[in-house]
């Protein structure tokens, strides 16, 4: 709408722009094709004549200028550009000469016949008629060329304006099912913390009931702060730090000293961002696929590398059978990465080692 009203606008006082430079080009162009003409003549004569010829050539412009929109404008309607450019142009230019013709033949034939002094249109100059026939296709021709880029310049920023909406449209679309997505993946946090707790909690009701009580009242304070920070999409190393030392506390309860983990982190590493429960799952992850014991205690580290990326490192000791994985864990922490970050961890196992290398973010507020 505004759009349409600035072409309104710009249509509405053209005419104030391109008449007086139709107006001047006329006398430019009429002394250009005439190299015996120069402004001299034209100041050589009386006040009156010199004005009824500015009246004259003024007049003249305005039809002139009137007419080239009229074609343009009418052409508009019935051949579009878009659709048919060569024919439109072709069909323009000629009705454009046709109408200099007649429109040259009718004020030239009216004024003489007012104003000229009983002379008749046959006795014009042949030359100077010509010349005035050529200097008015010309200015047809520049007036078509204004209003027409004028109008490829109005639909261009339609174009933009249509093409930025649709972009704007199409981010908030993506932005909307990542959303959906990265929600997706935190809701899968949440029975898959609780089905792998409660598998330990009902085995250590067999084996030791106060234990199991012990444990119990562990578990609920660590998912208290799970529920806190799970629907973050990034939280602070330290925080994440924090909740992983509070789950490794309650694993002791399990496994006593057949695991140890070690954290060592600088403060800059500690402000960093990173997707909640990561190095919970991680940790989990460990302890899942490999076996711990007091004479080979599975070992567990966090660090910071050179380039302040986190590095979660434990001892490869494989289980020497194959347990059910519902794939959550790596899975869904490379899938939050990929939503939220450009760039992804990386996993290695090298000299008995199975590494994570988790990229941090910077925190916004």
């Amino acid at each position: 709408m505004k759009l349409n009203r600035q072409a309104k606008d710009f249509y509405k006082y053209f005419r104030f722009i391109i008449i007086p430079v139709v107006f001047v080009t006329f006398y430019i162009l009429s002394v250009l094709i005439d190299p015996y003409r120069s402004w001299s003549i034209f100041f050589n004569r009386t006040s009156t004549e010199i004005f009824r010829e500015l009246i004259f050539v003024l007049i003249y412009c305005i039809g002139l200028t009137e007419i080239s929109l009229a074609v343009a404008r009418f052409l508009d309607r019935k051949m579009r550009w878009q659709e048919f450019p060569m024919a439109r142009f072709l069909l323009q230019f000629c009705i454009q000469i046709l109408t200099t013709i007649v429109f040259l033949y009718l004020y030239m034939n009216t004024t003489i016949t007012l104003l000229g002094d009983g002379r008749k249109f046959s006795e014009i100059n042949s030359i100077a008629l010509r010349q005035t026939f050529v200097v008015s296709v010309l200015l047809s021709i520049l007036i078509s060329l204004i209003y027409t880029g004028n109008f490829f310049l109005q639909q261009w920023k339609v174009a933009l304006l249509e093409s930025s909406t649709l972009n704007l449209k199409a981010a908030e679309f993506k932005r909307i099912a990542l959303e959906a997505e990265l929600e997706s993946l935190k809701m899968q946090l949440d029975p898959h913390f609780m089905f792998n707790n409660f598998s330990t909690l009902s085995a250590l009701i067999t084996e030791d009931q106060n234990l199991a009580q012990h444990f119990l009242e562990k578990l609920s304070r660590v998912y208290r702060y799970m529920i806190i920070n799970v629907n973050k999409n990034i939280i602070s190393v330290e925080e994440e730090l924090n909740f992983a030392n509070a789950y490794y506390y309650l694993i002791k309860i399990r496994l006593g000293d057949n695991i140890k983990m070690d954290s060592d982190l600088p403060d800059a590493v500690l402000k960093k961002g990173i997707p909640p429960i990561t190095l919970q799952l991680l940790i989990e992850n460990a302890i899942k696929h490999n076996t711990a014991s007091r004479s080979k205690p599975l070992l567990i580290t966090i660090r910071a590398d050179e380039n302040e990326d986190l590095l979660v490192t434990n001892t490869l000791q494989p289980l020497n059978y194959n347990i059910p994985s519902t794939g959550t864990g790596i899975k869904n922490i490379k899938g939050r990465y990929k939503l939220l970050s450009d760039r992804l961890p990386d996993i290695t196992e090298e000299n008995k080692l199975f590494r994570v290398k988790l990229p941090l973010m910077d925190i916004t507020n």
